[in-house]
């Protein structure tokens, strides 16, 4: 019989799970009904777009998520970043519009995507591309669901390059591409990169160095719930809400085709 604290535990997260479906609803409904007007844009850093729809729904986000856990932390792309999260064992990590180039370009791939991370590992999961209607959503230990329908990582260890997403370059490394033979074509929004492995769409897709915690935390559990792993190359964990949210190259796959990737590469390492 599971005890009170376990109980509680339960109902937290099952109280988060609502809440967070629906935020994610929402700000995908506020994203969708901005798509294809015209928006202020700007570059931050060195080549990264934002709009103010990006900060549009940031905004609506941060609201409703602040006021239902006023006890969580908070790291948002388009927010400053506060380091009081790095005390706090449940923290929001939000990306508003995942693909920002690809929403102003006025492409419908790109997603919002959310994820809840307890001691540094995700524990529900949201990605939602309002323009193809795809909504992915996992909780930890209960599975990954496409629009209410359970979906799950393809199996098996072979190597199909054009039902591999990501860097040419990269991908080419795994040997065996034929002249001639492409890979699947470019997906603006990592998060939605990655979770079509959850569906079995992708066999795999990589992500170049350089990706952040709101670009992962919510597809890693998506991708792991259905049955796939996310990982380094060398096959490590991601670990969020660090100091440093940072993370190097990447790969998603079902379980075998994950292990058979990261065997590869752990014998034949990219040279620095």
């Amino acid at each position: 019989m599971p005890d009170a604290d376990t109980e509680i535990a339960h109902a937290a997260l099952t109280r988060d799970a609502a809440l967070l479906e629906d935020v994610v609803r929402e700000a995908g409904a506020l994203a969708l009904g901005l798509f294809r007007t015209e928006l202020k844009s700007w570059i931050k850093g060195k080549s990264s777009p934002v709009s103010e729809a990006d900060i549009a729904v940031n905004d609506l986000i941060e609201a409703r998520l602040r006021a239902a856990t006023p006890d969580y932390g908070w790291l948002s792309e388009e927010s400053a970043d506060d380091s009081v999260r790095l005390g706090k064992s449940l923290t929001w990590i939000v990306d508003p519009i995942d693909g920002t180039r690809a929403y102003l370009e006025r492409r419908d791939d790109w997603s919002v995507s959310i994820a809840l991370v307890a001691d540094g590992l995700p524990v529900l999961g949201a990605v939602f591309a309002p323009a193809s209607g795809e909504f992915f959503f996992a909780t930890r230990g209960q599975g990954t669901r496409l629009n209410g329908a359970p979906v799950a990582a393809a199996p098996g260890a072979a190597i199909n390059f054009p039902k591999i997403a990501g860097p040419k370059p990269l991908v080419e490394r795994l040997g065996g591409m034929k002249e001639g033979e492409s890979l699947y074509p470019r997906i603006g929004s990592l998060a939605l990169r990655l979770v079509k492995v959850a569906e079995g769409r992708l066999d795999a897709a990589f992500a170049g160095g350089n990706s952040r915690d709101w670009d992962l935390a919510a597809a890693d559990l998506i991708v792991h719930e259905a049955g796939g792993e996310m990982t380094s190359l060398a096959g490590e964990r991601l670990v969020y809400n660090q100091t440093d949210v940072r993370h190097g190259l990447l790969v998603a796959a079902g379980r075998a085709r994950h292990a058979h990737i990261v065997k590869h590469f752990r014998e034949n390492p990219i040279p620095w």
